[in-house]
């Protein structure tokens, strides 16, 4: 993975594709059909190890599913990361802003359960492109963004 993702916490928006539609199970809310596509997961890395080790371990195809993303990450290839380091809007905030950008919310409760958004996953049909203007309406530090290079 790329040695340029900091150690400290922040926020952070990960991008995967969807060759085809597939149907999985995810943890507890069951069976889900996503339709083929690009999917934005935001969350935030304030445990140890900050944004490197919550996204390195996003981008490992084989880990222990724990956190709803990991179920499609499964399916789905990580095509693009944006970030900010520090405390910032956070990834409430970001998720609006994106979704106020058009996309949409495919699966209510995904990756919210710790909060009260509607979700955390946004989807849209097409490669969405560069959101770093979107989520720098929302102030804090301008996100950085890292395209993953394709295996």
């Amino acid at each position: 993975m790329n040695p340029s993702l900091p150690a400290q916490p922040g926020t952070y928006v990960l991008v995967l594709h969807l060759p085809r539609p597939h149907t999985i199970a995810v943890g507890r809310l069951g069976e889900i059909t996503f339709a083929e596509g690009y999917y934005l997961y935001v969350g935030s890395a304030r445990g140890p190890g900050g944004l490197r080790a919550r996204l390195r371990r996003h981008l490992r195809r084989e880990k222990r599913l724990h956190w709803h993303v990991d179920y499609l990450r499964r399916w789905a290839r990580p095509v693009e990361i944006y970030f900010a380091v520090g405390d910032g809007p956070g990834e409430c905030h970001w998720r609006g802003l994106l979704q106020e950008s058009g996309l949409s919310l495919p699966v209510p409760g995904f990756g919210a359960s710790d909060c009260r958004c509607p979700s955390h996953l946004l989807y849209s049909p097409d490669r969405p492109a560069d959101l770093r203007p979107a989520l720098r309406a929302g102030g804090g530090s301008v996100p950085r963004r890292i395209v993953v290079p394709h295996k």
